[in-house]
């Protein structure tokens, strides 16, 4: 709840020090007296856009520091961690700064922020209903949340939240799958067709090498047949064949050795080169009987060749490379993924929307009871805040494909008088009817809010009397849950607060023009003359005072 405010040089205030207590707290004063300087103040501390006439006359700056104990507001103390906006245990502290040339700064718990920021925390902490400032309760998502609290189904809209983005998550997926299969369909198929070009010719790097060995022998047969017919008959068939040259040389060394034995070595020679020659012979006339003269076989290879390297140029690599570039190919068809990914994507895309319906229904089902009861009571109670004939409902309208918040959007509608068409609380014309349905409003779910502190401008606006009265009850009754404070012109709604705070106007020294807005905090007898005041305007006669101490006895024994 609300701690402390503290501003300097802020309008007609120069410096102010204010302590809040829990409860009902009702501020009076004259018109013009700067009851809602503290409401303006507070909105700025909250994120709202301010300028430099906000700075007191003859003032370089405005400073407004706001305390809040947060103990009870787990989500506000998650935010400020995941935001790194921490401060002492249990407390918020904001400051806002506007100085002459109308640049602002912020803070949370002396960090520096954003006016977003400041919004944001703001939503978790205080909530402004009043004729002129944007409330809450003419937001959609916080009538929604409202109803959900209302019903004790926010676990429910969180799981529904979380479903639904599951859900989203999961179709996203499929749709991008989807997408990508769609453009690499071109590129699947021509890595098909490349694929079926490469595996048809089933060619291995082994084979390449043996082709070329092959070819190049074939393609050379007449050389080396004439080579090897040459060869055999110049060494062992011609009439001066080498191997009977030699073999002549041999025998007549042979027949000289006894005569000189230095031949031995010579002879010993020509044995091993008539043995070499011999098997030189033999291999050679064996290598001419293996040469194939068979044109086939050559027309046989050339056309294996000249379809490997036709195919290397198609696509562009060497011969060499053609392996390689089939394993590549398969590599990149596996990649693209098949119909089964998308098959199994459709398998969780339709588990995670029917989880979504399953809970979005449960949801629904909680939401259509609530709204029954929250509409039937803030009805009745409007019966008792000057709008005889009135109606509060709440509308569900059907979404056919839901989203993150369910099944239905939900707007609050009100008819403030009998005869009248139900309409959207945020076009209710009147403000002060506006203040006062949202107060009734705020009344019933009170257990359930989580804001808490409510601020509460002149909902008294167009009432009196009975009204008057029972309004200020209603208020109170509201305190004992929440921390409210209220800004009053009736008596009636100030004798139910639990403290009462005026506000009035001073000069700010002897001889100076400057008037400045001050806060007192009323005792019980200043609050009689207060409320004298209030019922009897300037001259207050004894029997005022009665009245007034009546009215503030009888609302303390209730």
């Amino acid at each position: 709840m609300l701690k402390h405010l503290s501003l300097r040089d802020f309008v007609i205030v120069d410096q102010m020090e204010l302590d809040f207590m829990p409860g009902f707290t009702v501020l009076t004063g004259e018109t013009g007296a700067g009851k809602s300087i503290l409401i303006d103040a507070l909105t700025l501390a909250l994120g709202e856009r301010g300028d430099a006439s906000q700075i007191r006359l003859g003032c370089e700056r405005a400073e407004i520091n706001v305390a809040f104990e947060i103990g009870n507001l787990p989500d506000l103390i998650r935010w400020l961690d995941a935001n790194d906006l921490q401060g002492d245990a249990g407390i918020c502290l904001m400051r806002r700064i506007i100085d002459a040339g109308g640049r602002s700064r912020s803070y949370i718990n002396g960090h520096t922020v954003t006016l977003q920021q400041l919004r944001i925390a703001g939503e978790y902490l205080v909530s402004i209903h009043s004729q002129h400032a944007h409330q809450s309760l003419l937001q959609k998502d916080a009538q929604r949340e409202l109803l959900d609290a209302f019903s004790g189904c926010g676990d429910l809209a969180h799981a529904v939240k979380l479903a639904y983005h599951d859900w989203q998550d999961r179709y996203q997926q499929r749709m991008a799958t989807e997408q990508r299969a769609a453009e690499s369909l071109e590129k699947r198929e021509q890595l098909e067709w490349q694929l079926r070009e490469l595996s048809a010719l089933n060619f291995l790097l082994e084979e390449w090498q043996t082709l070329q060995v092959d070819h190049s022998r074939l393609s050379h047969m007449a050389s080396l047949l004439e080579a090897a017919e040459s060869g055999i008959e110049t060494l062992s068939e011609n009439e001066a064949a080498v191997l009977t040259q030699i073999n002549s040389v041999h025998s007549q060394l042979q027949n000289l050795l006894e005569y000189d034995d230095q031949l031995r070595t010579i002879i010993d020679l020509l044995d091993a080169a008539r043995i070499q020659l011999q098997e030189g012979i033999y291999e050679l006339k064996h290598y001419r009987q293996q040469l194939d003269l068979d044109p086939q076989v050559l027309q046989t290879i050339e056309q294996r060749l000249s379809a490997i390297h036709a195919t290397a140029r198609k696509f562009r690599v060497t011969p060499e490379e053609l392996p390689q570039l089939l394993e590549t190919i398969n590599h990149q068809l596996e990649a693209l993924g098949s119909d089964s990914d998308i098959s199994h994507l459709k398998t969780l895309e339709a588990a995670a929307q029917a989880h979504y319906f399953k809970q979005a229904k449960a949801l629904s089902a909680a939401r259509q009871k609530a709204s029954e009861t929250l509409s039937q009571q803030v009805s009745a109670s409007m019966q008792t805040i000057a709008m005889p004939g009135g109606k509060f409902s709440i509308a569900l309208t059907p979404l056919e494909q839901g989203n993150a918040n369910g099944l239905e959007q939900i707007e609050f509608q009100v008819a403030a008088h009998e005869g009248i068409p139900l309409r959207p609380l945020a076009k209710v014309a009147s403000g002060g009817e506006l203040s006062r349905i949202s107060l009734a409003i705020q009344v019933i779910t009170s257990k359930v809010g989580t804001v808490p502190t409510l601020i509460f401008d002149e909902v008294d606006v167009g009432i009196g009397g009975q009204v008057a009265e029972i309004v200020g009850k209603l208020l109170r009754k509201l305190g004992k849950e929440r921390q409210v404070l209220c800004i009053t012109h009736l008596p009636q709604v100030a004798a139910t607060g639990d403290q009462q705070w005026q506000v009035f106007k001073s000069a700010d020294h002897a001889g100076s023009r400057q008037v400045l807005s001050k806060i007192t905090i009323l005792n019980q007898q200043d609050r009689v003359e207060e409320i004298a005041r209030m019922l009897g305007g300037v001259n207050i006669t004894e029997t005022t005072r009665q009245h007034a101490a009546e009215m503030l006895q009888n609302s303390a024994c209730e």
